[in-house]
């Protein structure tokens, strides 16, 4: 099943109902730190996006929550990160984190916040996404290991789990290096 801004996702066995994707509000952020607490299962990932909105890497637009009716029931982040070469540091995005509260998983909301994030990344200019991930569920979007292509991660991470994607053609020609996450992400 696959999602565009508004679909019809069940709710619950008994119910259907319309769901939308839309950029993060003011007023979403009690929910958004809920959803990523219960998705996780502890409150760091929570945290982090709290830490997050309030740093330069930030990027309201890149911030989504998914909707159930009028409740947060999943939400995708994407913030300003750098890939640093030897001589240059090259502008790119991360994702993370993505959640989805626990009675709404494996109803196609989290492919379609990742979906719908790219989207928008995509029509913002950006060129390039690091993810950390499951490796049996990003590179269905189009993310493809990122160390054999010099790209990488600046903590121990299994290889196939950390990866990248193109968000325009030949982006990543002249781009290898060492990911550098806002401070943020080793402060919770």
């Amino acid at each position: 099943m696959q999602f565009s801004a508004a679909a019809t996702v069940p709710a619950t066995p008994e119910a259907t109902r319309e769901m939308q994707i839309r950029a993060e509000r003011s007023e979403d952020r009690e929910a958004v730190f809920g959803v990523n607490r219960m998705a996780f299962l502890q409150e760091s990932e929570a945290r982090l996006v709290d830490a997050l909105h309030r740093s330069s890497a930030f990027i309201p637009e890149l911030s989504l929550v998914a909707l159930d009716g009028s409740d947060v029931v999943g939400h995708i982040l994407f913030t300003r990160i750098t890939v640093q070469g030897d001589d240059q540091a090259h502008a790119a995005l991360a994702l993370a984190p993505m959640a989805v509260l626990p009675l709404f998983q494996r109803k196609g909301i989290g492919s379609a916040l990742v979906r719908r994030g790219l989207e928008e990344a995509r029509g913002f200019g950006h060129r390039v996404v690091i993810v950390v991930g499951h490796p049996d569920y990003y590179p269905r979007f189009g993310f493809v290991p990122a160390q054999p292509l010099g790209i990488l991660p600046p903590f121990e991470v299994p290889s196939e789990a950390f990866m990248v994607l193109e968000l325009q053609p030949s982006a990543l020609l002249g781009i290898q290096g060492v990911v550098k996450y806002p401070a943020e992400f080793n402060e919770v």
